[in-house]
């Protein structure tokens, strides 16, 4: 717990000042399952989310119901990173989540007493000092041998990470700028091998210690994915039991997703959860909806060494990519990014994190 608390204090402290708007995680085994800035949200992010669409939320809500709303799946039992003192709107969303704990730099007197009362008074309320700056060397011991090494204080910024801009389209929006810093930063606190993918000022998919960086990208592709496909209306309307608990709702809109949906729409299953028996999505329907799927940025913590990475990142819509080369196929790379139409930026910085 203390792991995924100080990891994504400093995730979340990082995206703040780098971004200039609140941030929140929501981190499990190490690695964050999520990250948001504190943009607002439209009313299919609600309806997704299950947030009351009345609700009046501040930026700081507004980021960590993007958090915790990107990978719903991986995110039960988590740890909860805030950048600023949390408030009341913000301990309202928290207060019906399953969550292990939160770490803020402080918390408003209303929303404290919402924090204190969860699991019956045992919910784990950390305070942080934002003005803390740890110790320059860094130790770990393994059995019995020391590891000392300098702490990981990349400054990561527009200027340092996508100065050097390597295909032929080189244009790059603010909104995907700020999109590949997210997925820069988020990258620094995840466990390598790791890719994310970013959309909105939130994750949409991180692949974590993956052996191979194909598999990352398929792994926080497949993330990714799920979460283009949630905004579907067949997926917003399916027909759910008043009596079917949100975490039961993201389960079974995961299993609906997936290539087995008869375990939660076939006859004999279907009626614990449903009102109405919903219709499978079809490969065809979903294929239909997430090809037309754009403005999806990546990162990666270290290079491609091949091309089918930016072939099956181009399936989930991507169209801007920060990575930092060096591998003997770069050209290769590139190229695969100019058929693409993708823009892809040289960071020359890996961020490894182990």
């Amino acid at each position: 717990n203390f792991l995924d608390a100080l990891n994504s204090w400093q995730l979340v402290r990082d995206l703040q000042k780098s971004l200039q708007l609140p941030a929140a995680a929501s981190f499990k085994h190490v690695s964050p399952a999520g990250a948001a800035l504190g943009l607002p949200l439209d009313d299919v992010l609600r309806q997704m989310y299950h947030v009351d669409p009345a609700a009046e939320l501040s930026p700081l809500a507004c980021a960590y119901a993007r958090a915790r709303g990107t990978d719903r799946m991986s995110s039960f039992g988590d740890w909860i990173a805030l950048s600023q003192p949390c408030d009341r709107s913000t301990a309202l969303l928290i207060q019906h989540e399953v969550s292990d704990g939160i770490i803020a730099p402080g918390y408003d007197a209303d929303a404290l007493a919402i924090l204190k009362a969860k699991k019956k008074g045992a919910y784990n309320v950390v305070a942080v000092d934002p003005a803390y700056v740890p110790d320059p060397l860094e130790q770990r011991t393994v059995f019995g041998v020391t590891f000392e090494q300098g702490r990981q204080d990349l400054e990561i910024s527009e200027k340092t990470m996508l100065a050097d801009i390597v295909t032929e389209n080189r244009e790059l929006s603010a909104e995907q700028k700020r999109d590949l810093m997210l997925s820069l930063i988020v990258l620094k606190y995840t466990q390598s091998n790791s890719v994310c993918y970013v959309q909105d000022g939130q994750t949409i998919g991180v692949g974590a210690g993956q052996q191979s960086r194909i598999h990352c990208t398929r792994l926080a592709g497949r993330k990714a994915d799920l979460w283009q496909l949630r905004h579907m209306p067949q997926v917003l309307e399916l027909p759910f039991l008043d009596s079917v608990k949100r975490q039961d709702r993201d389960n079974a809109i995961d299993v609906y997703l997936g290539d087995t949906p008869e375990d939660v729409t076939g006859e004999g299953v279907w009626q614990s959860r449903f009102a109405k028996r919903p219709e499978p999505l079809g490969k065809a329907v979903r294929k239909d909806w997430l090809d037309r799927v754009h403005g999806v940025s990546l990162g990666s913590d270290a290079f491609f060494p091949f091309e089918d990475n930016i072939e099956r990142a181009r399936r989930s819509g991507v169209s801007a990519i920060v990575q930092p080369g060096g591998s003997i196929r770069d050209d290769q790379v590139i190229a695969a990014c100019d058929r693409c139409g993708i823009v892809m930026a040289f960071c020359h910085i890996r961020l490894f994190h182990h």
